[in-house]
């Protein structure tokens, strides 16, 4: 996507090439085999199908034809890191709705599919397949250029930039739809655009934080499903097969990005995930603090899903019923009741309180938002735990 945005200057017909150019390597490569470069045939396939679209439409055909062919011929090899980067920062462009910058990059940079998007931002699918479609259009119209900008326009951009890198992770992390609670093709990619944007801002704190929090969260992944591939909660997790490496290097970056002295969300997040890294069991687990740096957190960047954890940490320092209070009133907020982990931590602390029948409703709002498969196994288990029947739902 990178490359063929870079040749064609256009974010839509570079998609629409790419997808092409992918359904024909499917056809092709069953018959031929794979070629000794396949990037660089999916690169030159799809220049030559924006050639074709370019010259089909006889819009501006002879122009813009001309200015594709006047790059020479197919690259093999994609530009590489500043590519990709600069399709990110592309994507973040001010001129774009701060609502959509975003979602487009997922689904630019990423490859995640529209109700994939929808489902990372709580907002039904046809309502973000406009709001992508307006986005590309508007990149189009408006001749956004294609290139890294300057250290103005990058500071400018960096803290949209920084949730896209976010929310990539978020989505391997945390799969909303699908057979596999974890993407790993998702977290590598999110690692490295933090990496990438960390050797680009060297002295940014929040870049820092933001790959700081990845490597610690990441550093889970191996002890988060079991040989099953079932749902792990963090307080049951096999702690010694976290990744001791990420967290080493996690910590060590987080207390560089703090000692600059300028905090921010994700040095703050990183913080929290942090504490679950020190602490060598879950019991021993420093719950109240982990709610007063929610506490900060929220005071910073104000969102419902950053209440909703700050609950759970509630509940884990005071009990069930503290934590109860936050989410009752949270579950009433439309946007974040589409989010299934909200139920599904409701119901956990109506089942720590005693509320059994309560709890086995809350547990099924959260399988009637369709959440990743071993997601709804792990909440089918608890609603049989509870004695009732799964099934009806």
């Amino acid at each position: 996507m990178a490359a063929l945005t870079r040749l064609t200057g256009d974010l839509g017909r570079a998609e629409d090439a790419v997808q092409e150019a992918c359904a024909a390597a499917l056809v092709r490569w069953r018959r031929d085999g794979v070629p000794a470069n396949p990037t660089g045939w999916l690169i030159g396939a799809a220049r030559h199908k924006a050639i074709d679209t370019i010259r089909r439409e006889g819009r501006r055909a002879e122009k813009e034809a001309a200015a594709v062919r006047d790059l020479g011929e197919p690259v093999v090899e994609p530009g590489g890191e500043d590519d990709e980067l600069s399709l990110v920062f592309l994507c973040c462009h001010p001129s774009l709705d701060p609502a959509v910058r975003v979602a487009l990059t997922l689904r630019a940079v990423c490859g995640l599919t529209t109700p994939e998007v929808a489902a990372a931002f709580l907002v039904p699918g046809p309502t973000m397949a406009k709001r992508l479609t307006r986005a590309k259009a508007k990149i189009r119209d408006a001749g956004i250029p294609f290139r890294t900008p300057d250290e103005a326009e990058r500071a400018r951009r960096l803290p949209a930039v920084l949730k896209v890198v976010y929310l990539v992770f978020t989505q391997g992390h945390m799969a909303a739809r699908g057979d596999d609670l974890v993407r790993g093709s998702l977290c590598d990619t999110a690692v490295s655009l933090a990496r990438r944007l960390a050797r680009l801002l060297p002295d940014e704190p929040e870049v820092a934080g933001l790959l700081a929090l990845l490597l610690l969260t990441d550093a889970r992944r191996a002890a988060r499903i079991d040989a099953h591939g079932d749902l792990v909660l963090l307080e049951d997790q096999d702690r010694s097969r976290w990744n001791a490496a990420l967290i080493a290097e996690g910590e060590a970056l987080l207390e560089g990005a703090l000692r600059q002295g300028r905090p921010g969300p994700y040095q703050l997040q990183a913080a929290i995930a942090a504490c679950h890294s020190g602490a060598p069991t879950a019991e021993v687990t420093d719950w109240r603090e982990i709610a007063l740096l929610y506490d900060d957190l929220l005071r910073v960047e104000p969102s419902p899903v950053h209440e909703a954890n700050r609950a759970v940490a509630i509940a884990m320092s005071e009990g069930p019923a503290a934590g109860l209070v936050v989410l009752d009133a949270l579950a009433h907020d439309p946007q974040i009741a589409r989010w299934p982990q909200l139920h599904i931590a409701r119901a956990d602390l109506l089942r720590r309180s005693g509320r059994p029948a309560e709890a086995y409703e809350a547990y099924g709002r959260a399988l009637q938002l369709e959440p990743a498969a071993a997601e709804r196994r792990f909440i089918e288990a608890r609603r049989a735990e509870l004695g009732g029947d799964s099934r009806r739902f």
